[in-house]
């Protein structure tokens, strides 16, 4: 952030408006941070329920999911973009050319994510179709450790030495989770359940990924440019929405020639494409008021909630010590490195 030479006069009176200032976006930034915890929350367990369902006829595609998901992003970032502009629909036709069809090299540049956070949305949902949400919620928290390495070598940040212990600590905490147990069945059975927990974990380690190299890219394309975010989020859609089209017509063409785009589509369905339309906005505001890494480790706090949710509710998930062992380890991890960094904040001035 820059800041202009003034005048004393032009402190003073600048003065008694910085902190309401500092305030109000403080506000906006834990607000962000509360209403991803519980996005994050809600999305996984409904879709875990959506994908375990058992119900006549086909199941809903993934891939439709992904393009209902990223058509509902565009209209309601169209819709912010229109509410910035007094609800004028001529300043916003001429915001969106001279941003989006004006500038095709800035807008090519939103190429790169969509199609990653694409690929990471379906891997999202082959993770959740074999892996009970609690397990998923704790793996998927390794995104912190790639986003915390892409941010290091991409934005040029600086990790303390308590910061990168936090990360060793998360690392630890999600191999005990994955750790082997001892389970009581047929041998079938048991095969067909690590078979299941093995495809599912190369999902979630495929979209921790993809997710910290582009949220970090997004992160910096934002942080480079005055460009409102929602214009932003219309053009990681439109990208998004046209991968989305291919890979579903690769992956699933047939069966949406012989059943139909939204086939197997139900409440939950609905419930579940809303939710990660409403993700991504969520995440990007995120993104803006606060820092990328400390939005993936804000997420780890809905471990509980999955966690308990996923034993009394959906009881899909037989909890073991070595699980609770795991999950207390993300969890400090979380606070560890949550302190170091308001203590850092406080201090020093980027």
């Amino acid at each position: 952030m820059r800041l202009d030479p003034s005048s004393p006069a032009d402190s003073e009176s600048e003065s008694s408006a910085v902190p309401m200032s500092s305030s109000h976006t403080l506000k906006l930034k834990y607000m962000s941070l509360a209403v991803l915890v519980l996005q994050t929350t809600s999305l996984v367990l409904t879709m875990r329920y959506s994908r375990t369902l058992k119900e006549d006829g086909p199941r809903y595609l993934a891939s439709s999911a992904v393009v209902s998901a990223e058509v509902l992003k565009i209209l309601a970032c169209t819709l912010l973009v229109f509410r910035e502009h007094q609800c004028n629909v001529q300043a916003m036709k001429q915001l969106l050319k001279e941003e989006i069809v004006n500038k095709p090299v800035e807008t090519l540049k939103l190429a790169v994510p969509a199609g990653i956070y694409t690929l990471q949305n379906n891997l999202l949902y082959v993770a959740l179709s074999n892996l009970d949400a609690a397990t998923y919620q704790v793996t998927y928290q390794l995104k912190i450790l790639t986003t915390a390495l892409f941010s290091v070598s991409m934005l040029g940040k600086r990790l303390s030495f308590y910061q990168w212990l936090s990360l060793l600590i998360l690392m630890a905490g999600v191999t005990l989770v994955q750790w082997p147990s001892e389970s009581v069945g047929e041998p079938e059975l048991k095969h067909l359940s690590a078979g299941s927990q093995f495809v599912g974990l190369m999902a979630v380690l495929m979209a921790c990924f993809s997710s910290g190299f582009a949220g970090v890219y997004f992160e910096k394309i934002l942080k480079e440019t005055k460009q409102s975010v929602w214009v932003r989020n219309i053009q990681l859609g439109l990208f998004g929405f046209v991968f989305g089209v291919m890979g579903m017509m690769v992956c699933d063409g047939q069966r949406v020639r012989d059943f139909g785009i939204f086939q197997g589509y139900n409440s939950i369905t609905c419930a579940v494409v809303i939710l990660q339309a409403l993700g991504g906005l969520v995440v990007a505001m995120v993104i803006k008021y606060a820092d990328n890494i400390l939005k993936g480790f804000a997420t780890s706090v809905s471990i509980i909630m999955s966690t308990l949710t996923s034993y009394f509710l959906l009881k899909d998930f037989n909890p073991t010590s070595v699980f609770f062992l795991g999950a207390v380890l993300v969890i400090a991890a979380t606070f560890l490195y949550g302190y170091e960094h308001k203590s850092a904040s406080s201090t020093i001035k980027v």
